[in-house]
């Protein structure tokens, strides 16, 4: 639909001594809550495959399909 605003989340990181604290998974909770307060109906995040476990599990998004075109 024309118009809608999709906010997007791109590479998540915490520092590798400060990892397994919830940072990460308060990080993504914090944009969940703005985004919806914001009236999104979406949340969107690409990630690389071996950070499933994260996003899926931990943080609760659903897989879905997507495509992709490499440009180089």
């Amino acid at each position: 639909m024309a118009g809608q605003v999709r906010p997007f989340i791109l590479d998540t990181m915490v520092a590798g001594r400060a990892r397994h604290r919830g940072i990460g998974t308060g990080l993504i909770a914090t944009a969940v809550h703005h985004a919806r307060a914001a009236g999104c109906d979406w949340l969107h995040v690409d990630f690389e495959d071996h950070l499933s476990g994260f996003y899926f599990q931990s943080c609760g998004f659903s897989p879905t399909n997507a495509g992709l075109i490499a440009l180089s």
